[in-house]
């Protein structure tokens, strides 16, 4: 099955290199697409702290894709996961999520802090964090995955 799938807008300012670590001071704004929304599609997201970004890594190419297991960064240390157990960029549909403090919203601007996306980069869906969303329970993951994200924001 295929799906059609149109950005909402665009990451602006930021990074401009898909580097690894220190996400997490980067600022950067997202601007929608003024031919599709007006800047009541944002009434009340600055009454969030967080938003969900949905964005696509844009830049992989067919042949960066992978649909089998693989080593997170390529560290001989880490296991063999498959790529639905980790976020790399090379997915099969180059989709990414992260959540982001919402510094602020002006008009079809949306300004976040911690976004891992680079600079131009299509956004094509946000969503308010609500805590309802989060996750029940204890968090479990393995070993390699809390040291990935040690220097990642």
């Amino acid at each position: 099955m295929t799906f059609v799938i149109e950005a909402v807008g665009h990451v602006r300012g930021g990074r401009d290199e898909a580097i690894d670590d220190d996400w997490g001071p980067s600022r950067a704004r997202i601007e929608l697409d003024p031919a599709r929304f007006r800047p009541e599609a944002l009434f009340g997201l600055a009454d969030f702290s967080h938003a969900e970004i949905v964005f696509v890594f844009d830049r992989i190419t067919e042949a960066e894709i992978v649909t089998g297991a693989r080593r997170p960064r390529g560290r001989e240390d880490w296991p063999m996961v498959g790529i639905f157990a980790q976020r790399g960029r090379n997915r099969p549909n180059r989709l990414g999520v992260s959540v982001c403090r919402v510094v602020a919203v002006d008009g079809l601007t949306l300004e976040v802090e911690g976004l891992d996306a680079i600079d131009g980069t299509p956004v094509v869906d946000i969503k308010p964090v609500l805590s309802g969303f989060l996750p029940r329970g204890e968090v479990r993951e393995p070993a390699w995955a809390g040291e990935i994200m040690e220097t990642y924001w």
